[in-house]
């Protein structure tokens, strides 16, 4: 792709004209045009599952078909260090007021960096070609409204009030490579890959500072590029500027879940902070960071803070 030779250009640029991060505000790395957030982890659908569905299939029927997804709201995805204000809505019948079950979500948003055609369907192996790079991504949930309006639709206001993204794209080529998951049963064709690889990326999740989880992006069943086949099948276009995201990054491990959902088991196991304080939601005033390193390269970090 032509980004690979202006990747060469500011890679030799002097670093004498470099200012030091924390001396900056920060700003939207993309015009985001579309967002599609997918659910990609095995581990994440099958904690969820059996959370919020006790006694029934912990992961549904068409899971390991296809990538499940859902279309977000473009307008509301902001750069790291936006304070993210306390969602309201109906959490029940005839109860309506502000989220009492703010969570948060650690992902990896992927950046289309070249336009495709409406009526063009992209395969496995376009993947490279049509993406540029990637951002971290925090998809910021109000589980009490989500959990209310839901069914049978998908995700609407407990979802689209807010999406962190960091401010800086990492290119593809800067990441680390390593096979994916094996998938059965077999996939569709058009999702079927001849490389099948994912990316060794480790994040880490940070709650007032102190480091609850760290999940491992290498441990999703679905990989971006069948994410972006799968995107494309029906003939949707894709334009540059629009985010998909991985969804929730969860590894098989407890300290390894990518929300607090899983990490305090629907709010019956609370977390112990830094500071001795105990939290199963997030509360006004809590920072919440997610950090990402990719072999020996720092994605750097997404960060928001809650207020009311």
């Amino acid at each position: 792709p032509q980004w690979t030779v202006v990747e060469r250009q500011i890679a030799s640029l002097p670093t004498s004209y470099a200012v030091p991060l924390d001396e900056v505000e920060t700003r939207m790395p993309v015009q985001v045009g579309d967002y599609v957030d997918f659910y990609s982890s095995e581990h994440h659908a099958a904690n969820v599952g059996a959370i919020l569905r006790p006694g029934q299939p912990a992961v549904l029927p068409n899971w390991r078909h296809l990538p499940v997804g859902y279309h977000g709201r473009a307008g509301t995805v902001v750069v790291s260090g936006t304070p993210i204000h306390r969602p309201y809505g109906q959490r029940g019948p005839g109860d309506v007021g502000p989220s009492r079950r703010l969570d948060i979500e650690a992902e990896v948003g992927f950046v289309v960096g070249v336009p495709s055609r409406l009526g063009q369907r992209l395969s496995t192996v376009d993947f490279r070609e049509y993406v540029f790079g990637v951002v971290l991504l925090n998809d910021w949930s109000a589980r009490d409204i989500q959990a209310f309006e839901y069914q049978p639709l998908g995700p609407f206001l407990g979802k689209s009030f807010a999406t962190s993204i960091s401010p800086w794209i990492v290119p593809l080529s800067a990441l680390a490579r390593t096979v994916a998951p094996e998938q059965d049963p077999p996939v569709a064709a058009y999702l079927t890959e001849p490389d099948r690889y994912t990316f060794d990326i480790e994040l880490t999740v940070e709650w007032n500072g102190t480091v609850v989880s760290r999940p491992p992006f290498r441990t999703l069943y679905w990989t971006p590029a069948q994410q972006l086949a799968h995107l494309t099948v029906n003939g949707a276009s894709v334009r540059t500027g629009d985010v998909f995201a991985s969804g929730t990054v969860s590894g098989p491990a407890p300290d390894e879940v990518g929300s607090f959902l899983e990490l305090t088991r629907g709010g019956a196991a609370p977390v112990t902070l830094a500071d001795g304080s105990a939290r199963t939601y997030l509360a006004d005033g809590d920072t919440v960071t997610i950090r990402g390193r990719s072999g020996g390269v720092d994605l750097g970090a997404v960060t928001g803070t809650v207020v009311g």
